[in-house]
């Protein structure tokens, strides 16, 4: 049976770390929430989140359905995912690094969507845009390097090579840092111009991840959605202030 992904239609956002490893692995998946049909569509997913029935209840999404069981949270998601897809280690402290590196990537990702929505998710952008502003400078300034230092760091003392963040294969860590440097290129091009000066062995690595036959051939795709402003990575100008 073909994996089921839940994610809201229209936007990458957190669900495109998940995308990003199912099409590298070929894997087979429906994309709930960006199908017609009987239990397809928005509709669908909503069934599942306001389930009064459901034991593993996901708060929300993304989330994954793999036959009875749901799994929830991109990090767990691609825990669960990783050996099943070719894309963690068999060594067991090494799949649990491996998640340790995907929780912080996860922190990561939340402060990118703080930049645009620092107060509240409840309230529009352009109610909040002189907290957003202060907010991407301190994000630029400390917050992006501090976590993009860390992750450089982590390439260079990987004893199989730098070529991976860990062991001498890919694995969904990969993956996501690459999605990391898409985005963060796209929401702040000013601020990320010297991305691979500063970064070599990330920028190697994004190298790396994008020209992967079935990652280049999904990013081509229809189902590889353009960045925007709905989702985690967004471009506001005013935002976008050099480091």
């Amino acid at each position: 049976m073909p994996y089921e992904l839940y994610y809201w239609d229209g936007l990458q956002g957190r669900g495109e770390f998940i995308r990003l490893a199912l099409e590298d692995a070929g894997a087979d998946y429906i994309d709930i929430a960006r199908e017609d049909g009987p239990e397809r569509g928005i509709d669908a997913m909503m069934k599942v989140l306001k389930s009064k029935s459901e034991r593993h209840l996901p708060f929300a999404p993304p989330f994954l359905k793999d036959g009875d069981m749901i799994i929830s949270h991109v990090a767990n998601i691609l825990f669960y995912l990783g050996p099943k897809l070719n894309l963690a280690p068999s060594d067991e402290n090494q799949r649990i690094f491996a998640n340790g590196l995907q929780l912080t990537i996860t922190d990561f990702v939340a402060e990118v969507h703080d930049t645009h929505h620092p107060i509240a998710t409840t309230q529009y952008y352009e109610d909040q845009k002189e907290a957003a502003k202060l907010r991407s400078k301190d994000f630029i300034e400390h917050r992006m390097p501090k976590f993009l230092d860390y992750f450089e760091r982590v390439l260079h003392r990987n004893p199989d090579g730098k070529a991976h963040t860990i062991g001498k294969s890919l694995s969904y860590v990969d993956i996501s840092l690459f999605q990391i440097f898409e985005g963060l290129r796209y929401a702040f091009p000013r601020a990320t111009a010297n991305l691979a000066k500063d970064y070599p062995a990330l920028q190697a690595l994004h190298d790396t991840v994008g020209n992967r036959p079935n990652i280049k051939a999904y990013l081509r795709s229809e189902r590889r959605l353009d960045f925007n402003t709905s989702g985690i990575f967004r471009h506001y100008p005013e935002l976008d202030q050099s480091a």
